[in-house]
């Protein structure tokens, strides 16, 4: 039976790049592309690294019952949701997954939908000062920064990832992404060690 290693963490702890090399190194993990009605950013494009979709589209699969999880974000540019969808993406039978999913509510949604014992959590944690200068160099790189939701983002993952919700969502392992190298070889360890149990 397969596992979804599921990587959650604060905006710029270093997420899209550790499941980068975390997909190279790991060639038999799966990817799973998740929804999101937010613009494309510089770079991006559909699939890649969400499928882009209208509140309709992600209505549709709520109404077939294929809806996993689902948030919204309340952004300067208006809401913004991101979601999970069972769309046959994910075929636990068969292969074990790397999910990109962000924060502790989508985790606990994922679980909750494919069973505790199937969805792993692996939690990113950076220093606060730290992140906010990833942001900000990662913003300065976007053909238009937008400082302002970049701020609203830093100042939600406070909430989002209080010590509360993570201790309520049985999260109890945590990899500091203070040297990249050293924490994508110690997630790959973990990874390993929790398919072999």
């Amino acid at each position: 039976m397969g596992r979804i290693f599921y990587l959650i963490g604060k905006s710029a702890c270093g997420k899209d790049s550790i499941f980068s090399r975390l997909m190279m190194k790991k060639p038999q993990l799966k990817n799973y592309i998740m929804y999101t009605t937010r613009p494309l950013r510089d770079g991006e494009a559909e699939g890649d690294p969400y499928h882009f979709v209208t509140p309709d589209m992600l209505k549709k699969y709520e109404d077939q019952g294929k809806l996993v999880e689902s948030r919204t974000y309340h952004t300067i540019k208006g809401p913004w949701i991101y979601a999970t969808v069972d769309d046959g993406q994910i075929e636990l039978e068969k292969y074990s997954y790397l999910v990109s999913g962000g924060t502790v509510e989508s985790y606990v949604g994922v679980r909750d939908y494919f069973g505790a014992d199937k969805v792993i959590p692996i939690y990113i944690e950076v220093e606060d000062g730290e992140r906010l200068i990833r942001a900000i160099r990662r913003e300065q790189h976007q053909e238009v920064p937008k400082y302002k939701e970049m701020c609203r983002r830093f100042i939600a993952d406070s909430e989002d990832f209080s010590e509360e919700k993570i201790a309520e969502a049985g999260i109890t392992k945590q990899f500091v992404n203070d040297d990249i190298d050293s924490c994508v070889d110690r997630i790959s360890e973990f990874i390993d060690k929790e398919v072999i149990s």
